[in-house]
């Protein structure tokens, strides 16, 4: 379970982030990269560390409905809906924004991504700093997202100014992004609360066309994200590389190759989903040639972690 916050370090981590420097934190999906919402030059620093690209909008996270309420134009009933059956948890819902939240936080872009995280230590950081948090994940652009503080202390290093250790994270991939500003809910990322999920809440949701230039509508959607500097391969029926030093993440098949490192992934969604990233950090470090990864099912459980692989993979 998540690691019980300690007071005195959350105070200072709130007090950091009203002085518009940066906190790592952790969520029940990957640890955030936080800085004041409202402070945009505190949120341009986000995007420095990260050498992310204005295209990219940050997800900003609240402690509540009624904190999220506050920073958009309207909240029509499907929210509602939505915030009582999924917040706290991997829900990120678009809306159109209000002006306190600065332009830099969404790309520029009218709409702003909310949610209320499912994690004790990052529920208490928001309610200790009083502020919405802009919170990206915890790395450098493009590269693999933290599930651990380890994770996140190897990619920034001194360049945060403060990590708050909650332990590893439960879900393990990012939250599932949706927008409501249309007449139709659109699914803007797959991630952490499955298409059937949101469809047995809401019925059938659209899916998002993504966009070639310009803003994106939501972070994850630039065709090479997720990434270990190792080079990844998807594999169908355990056929991996028959050259190299490689290593194999297997659920399904067998390799068809002897004498590789094979480590065992779960056969459940969920729970493959909460042991990828860790592993595939524990195999970028471990020095090999390339990593192989069963080529996962195309099926709405499995949705997210395809999306992850495809776009972390050759």
């Amino acid at each position: 379970m998540p690691s019980v916050p300690n007071a005195t370090e959350i105070e200072a981590a709130a007090r950091l982030l009203r002085a518009g420097r940066l906190v790592a934190f952790p969520t029940e999906t990957v640890y955030g990269l936080g800085a004041n919402a409202l402070d945009p030059e505190a949120v341009a620093r986000i995007y420095a560390v990260k050498g992310r690209p204005p295209t990219s909008p940050l997800i900003v996270h609240v402690a509540c409905i009624e904190m999220a309420q506050s920073l958009v134009k309207s909240w029509p009933e499907v929210a509602n809906q939505f915030a009582r059956r999924f917040w706290p948890g991997p829900l990120t819902i678009v809306l159109e924004k209000q002006p306190t939240i600065p332009s830099i936080v969404t790309a520029g872009l009218g709409t702003v991504g909310l949610r209320v995280p499912a994690h004790p230590m990052a529920l208490a950081l928001i309610k200790a700093a009083g502020v919405p948090l802009a919170a990206p994940s915890a790395n450098r652009f493009t590269q693999l997202s933290p599930t651990t503080a380890d994770h996140v202390r190897r990619s920034l290093g001194s360049d945060v100014d403060l990590i708050l250790d909650g332990g590893p994270c439960q879900v393990g991939i990012e939250s599932t992004v949706l927008s409501l500003v249309g007449p139709r809910p659109v699914l803007l990322r797959p991630g952490g609360i499955s298409r059937s999920e949101l469809e047995a809440a809401i019925g059938p949701v659209v899916t998002a066309v993504e966009a070639t230039n310009g803003s994106h509508p939501s972070p994850g959607m630039h065709p090479r994200h997720y990434s270990p500097r190792t080079r990844l391969l998807l594999v169908k029926n355990g056929e991996v590389p028959d050259q190299g030093n490689g290593i194999y993440l297997q659920y399904k098949h067998p390799p068809v190759r002897a004498g590789i490192a094979i480590v065992e992934m779960p056969s459940a969604p969920a729970e493959y989903a909460a042991a990828l990233y860790d592993k595939l950090h524990e195999a970028d470090a471990a020095g090999h040639d390339w990593i192989a990864v069963d080529d996962p099912p195309e099926t709405p459980d499995w949705e997210a972690i395809r999306d992850r692989l495809l776009r972390a993979s050759d």
